[in-house]
């Protein structure tokens, strides 16, 4: 226990010293000075590029989707053969089936198992409930919600933190430019699986659908890069996929793989990628990602017709997210479109609220967090604790309802794990609405709420407590330290006003109370995710109903314009939370009356390298500073006078050189005695474009003798020669949309001027330099038109 206070006060004093780092303000990595103090505090404009990944504020760099075009590259290019195109290709089918394949087994291993955990866990309950040891009942459930929740929280805490949570906004930050660390190793995979079962066998509120979507990830990731950090397959044919840029696209297929398992939505996953996460998109990544999820839908079809076959348990009759709604006449009328148009609203007003809510739960647990890993657990437990309680004594709240005389006797009422009618504490003939909510998978809950043709099974009063209670469990359980997901918590928040509103319009409409339910459940995720096309898609693979496809457009659009009106989604909140620099699409309007040469102009000056720089100079540079990129600069370069003008000097800007490509020189010692360019057999003899493609040595771990340090390296071979560049008049707003869209790392500023002796180079923007509120740190004068449109 004393050890386990030191390792919780470590922590402590370690994430507090960061964050008063942070406060101090650390320089940015690629704008400070060649010798300035890296902890000196920055007044220049870009702030300190840390955030919260996991529980670790952590140093936060760029991704490089740019094709580096380098004399090597270009070598590579030319010399591959029509075979070797052949097997790239391939490979990139290949990794695209495998994800799907892997993604759908994992998801079904998922679902098998929480069906058969909880469903025993429910058993057991039910089984004493029947005894009337209501007490026994209560202890042997949240014992068990207990000790799955103190599994899923000890992984999470003691071996990936990175693995809490739903892991979709950190996705959509990696496929935005922003290298989270961590976020697609194997432990965190691992953990992300077994964290899953164990938390939603628990009973929390919270579902498998963001943490599946985390998984694909993880998996495409590892796939492309051949395995774990330690334990990588160097297949020769792997090493076409050691960059960020091919990277990006499988976790891209993985992330709607991911969808496709959770709701068994391969479009709807295809377009989820699309709208929510990917920041880029081409047509060709589109065909790969639908046959990733073509194939996830195909393993999860076997898995089920084989566990309809009794060989796995509990798992057969449900499980997978399936709500069929297909038996039910969707009939409407003009005059149901304006409940309809209700319920949009509603859901646009209740999910900013929820947003808006949920922002200071999260704020707080992070305050609790901070105290070491010991309030982790204890708050993770405790939210357990209080689960179970509401889950267990809620429904004696609820009267006991006479069963339909219609209905069957083997149907009303139920003991068993399945069914709408379970009789709980109620007397033969009867049964407990609020137990059918309640005591029940989370699955299960949502399936029975949007039963079809159920028009009296529900009290008002007991889908209000529903509401209530779901309302309070979706604020609290979030943000706890086990893998989490937001989907299914607003679907069980959604479904039940849903149905509320569908019981008082019960004298004036037609539609199903079922369906009701459905809708309200579309408008609360797009008041809150803020998605509308994907979300209609997945609604529409779900219910197995295309009459519903207007009444739902109709909804998630007005949802969606109402919550905007008021905040950010909560993925865009949870970005914030976490101080990931993501680039939103829509820059603002105020961007349009700066230039990228003023922003130059309040940077540090540009740190640049001749074309054969001396050893000496690249190992000072290296050391006393952190840019990831330098720009070769050839000075004194004879150009071609105008006609009756005498030659002259001038500087060339030769490209940009990385960090990586200057460590991997020096690491290799290729060193010139005499300053000179060299030919392309000496840079093809020393360098291959794999070796281009390795990252991770630090400038710490070479060594240079002193002699050395004299020499010279040619470095024409290794700079990327058509670096992306702007000219300084150029406005931030629209630099800010080619620096995402292009999916940028650097972006050099050129002068407007380009006369002879003038430097090619103004000075280079990197992430930080476009963050809205860095730009407003610098230049306050802005704020004042933050609110004024068509500047």
């Amino acid at each position: 226990m004393e050890e386990l206070n030191r390792i919780a006060e470590s922590e402590a004093e370690s994430i507090e010293r960061s964050q008063q780092e942070e406060i101090d303000g650390f320089n940015d990595p690629e704008s400070n000075d060649l010798h300035q103090p890296l902890l000196k505090r920055n007044r220049t404009l870009s702030s300190s590029p840390l955030a919260i990944v996991g529980t670790k504020v952590s140093h936060i760099e760029s991704l490089d989707y740019e094709i580096n075009e380098n004399d090597l590259f270009k070598h590579d290019w030319r010399s591959r053969s029509k075979v070797q195109v052949l097997q790239y290709i391939l490979m990139k089918w290949l990794l695209a089936f495998l994800v799907g394949l892997l993604t759908g087994g994992i998801a079904t291993l998922i679902n098998l198992a929480v069906e058969n955990i909880a469903g025993y866990k429910l058993l057991a309950v039910v089984k004493y409930i029947d005894e009337e040891r209501y007490i026994m009942g209560f202890l042997v459930m949240a014992g068990a919600n207990f000790f799955l929740t103190l599994v899923a929280a000890l992984l999470c805490v003691f071996f990936a933190p990175t693995a809490a949570g739903p892991g979709i906004p950190e996705i959509k930050a990696y496929l935005n430019g922003i290298d989270t660390p961590d976020m697609f190793g194997a432990t965190t995979l691992i953990v992300k699986i077994i964290g899953s079962i164990g938390a939603v066998s628990a009973g929390l509120d919270l579902g498998k659908e963001g943490p599946l979507v985390h998984i694909g990830s993880c998996i495409a990731s590892l796939l492309g890069q051949g395995g774990p950090d330690n334990y990588q397959v160097k297949w020769r044919w792997l090493r076409y996929f050691n960059n960020d840029r091919d990277r990006r696209d499988l976790i891209t297929c993985g992330s709607s793989s991911g969808v496709c398992a959770a709701f068994r939505a391969p479009v709807g996953g295809v377009l989820f990628a699309l709208e929510e996460v990917a920041t880029w998109w081409r047509s060709a990544l589109l065909w790969r990602t639908f046959f990733s999820t073509a194939v996830v839908v195909v393993v999860l079809r076997a898995a089920i017709e084989t566990c309809k076959s009794g060989y796995c348990g509990l798992f057969g009759h449900g499980g997978l997210i399936m709500f069929d709604v297909s038996g039910v006449e969707v009939t409407y009328h003009a005059a149901d479109l304006i409940p309809v148009a209700v319920i949009g609203v509603l859901g646009g007003l209740l999910g900013s609220l929820y947003n808006y809510t949920l922002h200071k739960v999260l704020k707080v647990y992070n305050v609790i967090n901070k105290n070491g890993k010991m309030h982790k657990l204890l708050l993770a437990l405790s939210v357990s604790i209080f689960t179970s309680v509401c889950l267990y004594g809620l429904p004696f709240l609820a009267q006991c309802r006479p069963c339909d005389p219609s209905l069957l006797d083997s149907s009303c009422p139920s003991t068993g794990r399945e069914g709408n009618f379970k009789q709980f504490n109620c007397p033969k003939g009867h049964y407990n609405d609020l137990a059918t909510l309640l005591l029940t998978t989370n699955d299960d809950a949502v399936r029975n709420i949007f039963s079809i043709n159920t028009a009296s099974e529900f009290n008002i009063v007991s889908l209000v407590i529903f509401f209530a209670l779901y309302c309070v469990l979706g604020l609290i359980t979030f943000g706890i330290a086990v893998p989490s997901g937001l989907f299914l918590p607003i679907i069980l928040m959604g479904s039940a006003y849903g149905r509320m509103l569908g019981l008082a319009m019960a004298p004036y409409t037609k539609i199903d109370q079922g369906l009701y339910a459905v809708l309200g459940a579309a408008s609360l995720m797009a008041g809150s995710m803020r998605m509308t096309v994907s979300l209609c898609v997945i609604f529409l693979e779900l219910t197995n109903n295309l009459l519903l496809l207007p009444i739902t457009m109709l909804v998630l659009l007005i949802s969606k314009t109402v919550g905007d009106c008021f905040n950010p989604s909560i993925y865009e909140i949870i970005l914030e939370l976490k101080g990931l620099p993501f680039l939103d699409a829509n820059p603002e309007p105020w961007m349009r009356n700066i230039t990228v040469g003023e922003l130059a102009d309040v940077k540090p000056a540009v740190v640049t390298l001749s074309g054969v720089e001396r050893v000496g100079r690249i190992v000072e540079v290296l050391k006393n500073t952190t840019h990831n990129g330098f720009p070769v600069v050839d000075s004194g370069i004879t150009i071609n006078p105008p006609l009756g003008s005498s030659p002259n000097g001038a500087n060339e800007l030769h490209g940009l050189i990385l960090r990586a490509h200057l460590i991997l020189a020096l690491k290799k010692k290729w060193f010139l005695p005499e300053p000179r360019r060299t030919e392309d057999w000496e840079v093809w003899k020393e360098f291959t474009s794999i070796d281009l493609a390795e990252r991770g040595t630090t400038i710490q771990e070479v060594t240079v003798t002193k002699a050395e340090m004299a020499m010279y390296i040619d470095l024409h071979p290794l700079t990327n020669m058509t670096p992306y560049t702007v000219v300084e008049s150029m406005s931030v707003a629209k630099a800010l949309v080619l620096f995402r869209q292009v999916g940028l790392r650097h972006m050099l500023i050129l002068p407007k001027y380009q006369a002879a002796g003038v430097f090619p180079v103004v000075g280079i923007l990197t992430r930080q330099d476009l963050i809205a509120h860095n730009i407003l740190d610098v230049f306050p004068h802005l704020s004042s038109s933050k609110g004024k449109k068509g500047h």
